[in-house]
C-alpha cells in the first residue's frame, strides 16, 4: 500500500451561518465512524488544514472556512478470508452490486464476528475484482445496516464508484425507506424525529438521543404509520441521515421501540394486558421473529457512471410478514380472549 493509499481525505466548506465550533467537533459531526482521537492525532501531524494552513484541534471553525483532513486509515487487524456465503443479488453491473441482506449477516469483521460476514462473502463473490483484494478492511462498503436488520444494501465494485456513492450518501441524495414493527401506535400518523444520535454515556454498546444538541451527530427520521395492529404498528421510516441504530433509537425516543429489539427495550411486553394467555401470545411472537422488526425495503441512488436514477424495492421477509398476520388474527379474535 502506498503512502497516499494509507490516508482518507475529507474536505468541507463551512456555510455562511456557521457558528464558532471546535474543528474536532465539526469534523466528528461530518465524518462517519471517526473518533476525536483520530482527528486530534491528525492535527498534531499537521494533517488538518484550514484555508491552506495547518491548525490545531482546538481551532474554531468560521463561516466560509475550507477544511481538509488527511486521516490515516485504521490498520486492518484481521486477515480477511473469502467465504462462499450465498448472496441474494438484486442487481449487478460493472460498477455496483445491490443485494437483499438476510437478517443475521454482519456487514464486516469486527469484535465477536471475525468470519461469516458480508465482506467475507464479497471477497469470494468478487475474487477476480482487484478492489476486494487490496488490503482494505471494508472493501466496497458504502453504507451499513445492522446485523439483525434485513434488506437492501449497495456495494461499490471499484474506487470511483465508491467515492461517488459515498458522496451521495453524505449529501443525502439517496432515498432509503424501512418497514418497521413497533410497540404501540405513534400519536401522530406521520411525523419527523429530530435528535442528535451518539454513544450512550452509560452504555457504549447502545446509541442515545441527545436532546440538548451539544453531543452526538445530527439525525433526522421521517415516519408514517402504515397499519395499526392493536398493541403494535407497522411504520415506514425514511432516513434523512444515516446514523448507527438511528431508526431503532429514534423510535425508542418517540416511545415506540421496535418489536423484539433487545438493545432498546423492545423485547419486553410494552403494550397490552396482563393476562397469561396474552403473555404466551407475545412469547410466541418473539419466537416467530427472534430479532428486531426492521427491514430496509426501498433504496434509490444515482448510478455512479451513467447518472441514471436506480430504484429498488424488496419484499418484507417471511418472519416479519408472518408476525404481522399473527397480530391481524389476534385483533380479530381478542374480544373472545
Amino acid at each position: 500500500m502506498s503512502d497516499k493509499d494509507k490516508y482518507e481525505i475529507h474536505q468541507f466548506t463551512a456555510d455562511n451561518g456557521q457558528a464558532p465550533l471546535r474543528i474536532d467537533k465539526f469534523l466528528m459531526d461530518r465524518i462517519e465512524n471517526i473518533s476525536r482521537n483520530r482527528i486530534q492525532t491528525a492535527a498534531k501531524e499537521d494533517c488538518v488544514v484550514v484555508n491552506g494552513l495547518p491548525v490545531k484541534s482546538n481551532y474554531r471553525v468560521k463561516p466560509g472556512d475550507t477544511i481538509t483532513i488527511f486521516s490515516e486509515q485504521e490498520p486492518m487487524e484481521l486477515e480477511l478470508i473469502p467465504e462462499d456465503i450465498p448472496l441474494n443479488v438484486v442487481y449487478e453491473d460493472e460498477e455496483v452490486l445491490v443485494i437483499n441482506k438476510q437478517a443475521g449477516l454482519v456487514m464486516h469483521p469486527g469484535y465477536g464476528n471475525y468470519t461469516g460476514t458480508l465482506v467475507n462473502a464479497l471477497m469470494y463473490h468478487f475474487r477476480d475484482v482487484p478492489m476486494f483484494h487490496s488490503g482494505e478492511a471494508r472493501p466496497g462498503i458504502v453504507h451499513r445496516i445492522d446485523k439483525n436488520t434485513s434488506g437492501l444494501v449497495v456495494i461499490a465494485k471499484n474506487p470511483t464508484a465508491l467515492a461517488n456513492l459515498s458522496k451521495q450518501f453524505f449529501f443525502r441524495t439517496t432515498d432509503r425507506r424501512y418497514s418497521a414493527i413497533v410497540w404501540g401506535k405513534p400519536k401522530e400518523d406521520s411525523g419527523t424525529i429530530v435528535g442528535n444520535v451518539g454513544r450512550n454515556p452509560k452504555d457504549r454498546k447502545q446509541m442515545y438521543v441527545f436532546v440538548n444538541g451539544e453531543d452526538g451527530k445530527h439525525a433526522v427520521t421521517h415516519y408514517r404509520v402504515l397499519e395499526d395492529l392493536g398493541y403494535v404498528s407497522v411504520v415506514e421510516c425514511k432516513l434523512e441521515t444515516g446514523r448507527t441504530h438511528q431508526i431503532r433509537v429514534h423510535m425508542q425516543f418517540l416511545g415506540h421501540p421496535l418489536f423484539n429489539d433487545n438493545e432498546y427495550g423492545g423485547d419486553q411486553i410494552l403494550r397490552g394486558t396482563r393476562f397469561t394467555k396474552y403473555k404466551q401470545f407475545i412469547e410466541n411472537c418473539f419466537e416467530m421473529m427472534p430479532r428486531h422488526g426492521l427491514h430496509a425495503k426501498t433504496l434509490a441512488f444515482d448510478h455512479p457512471v451513467s447518472g441514471e436514477r436506480l430504484s429498488f424495492e424488496s419484499e418484507i421477509p417471511d418472519d416479519m410478514t408472518n408476525l404481522m398476520e399473527k397480530w391481524r388474527n389476534y385483533i380479530v379474535n381478542r374480544d373472545i380472549d
